[in-house]
């Protein structure tokens, strides 16, 4: 390759990144956007979580805001997902070690949280088709259940003297990210 060539096929690339970056920015704005409003307004939003955990939906580098409602209530159900499973092989774990303190203890409180993310699952799907049709009042008090639930879930596990929950984290996204849902709602026209 030449050297006049290489000249060219450094500005070509150089060009190229400069407008995919620009295009990415530009579609990205409504999310940061969204997430610096959210972050702002209700404590219990942090403004790096919500950006990653938006940006990290496929669809959201195109959504507006409606889009991004849609997006965040999606991302509750796929927490709520992923916990009840983890939920489910931590008990089969704690099946297998037969530890009879920690089985006391722990067991009741998992089983306790795994019911309480499958209420999660109906209640985030539910909220999903409100969400569809429009009806916000229901999809606020559904999404607010939800809060509700998985700080039952977490307060089961501190009942106990020294008690520490296997799900704190899990228990504290899906809290953030519902509560961001909630923001995205409380922000359309």
């Amino acid at each position: 390759m030449s050297c006049n060539y290489t000249h060219r096929f450094i500005a070509l690339a150089s060009s190229l990144f400069v407008a995919l970056y620009l295009n990415s920015t530009v579609a990205n704005d409504v999310v940061a956007r969204t997430c610096e409003i959210s972050a702002a307004k209700d404590p219990n939003v942090h403004l790096d979580f919500c950006l990653r955990s938006l940006a990290a939906a496929p669809a959201s580098d195109m959504a507006d805001l409606y889009e991004l409602g849609a997006i965040s209530i999606e991302l509750i159900g796929r927490n709520a997902t992923s916990t009840r499973r983890y939920i489910e092989r931590l008990l089969k774990k704690n099946k297998k070690k037969k530890n009879p303190s920690l089985d006391s203890y722990v067991r009741p409180r998992l089983s306790d949280c795994r019911e309480l993310y499958s209420d999660v699952k109906a209640t985030v799907r539910d909220a999903a088709a409100d969400y569809a049709s429009k009806r916000y009042e229901e999809v606020n008090v559904k999404l607010s259940s939800v809060m509700d639930a998985v700080t039952t879930c977490e307060d089961g596990f501190k009942e106990m003297d020294g008690g520490v929950s296997p799900l704190t984290k899990r228990n504290d996204d899906a809290f953030e990210l519902t509560a961001i849902a909630l923001c995205i709602l409380n922000m359309r026209p």
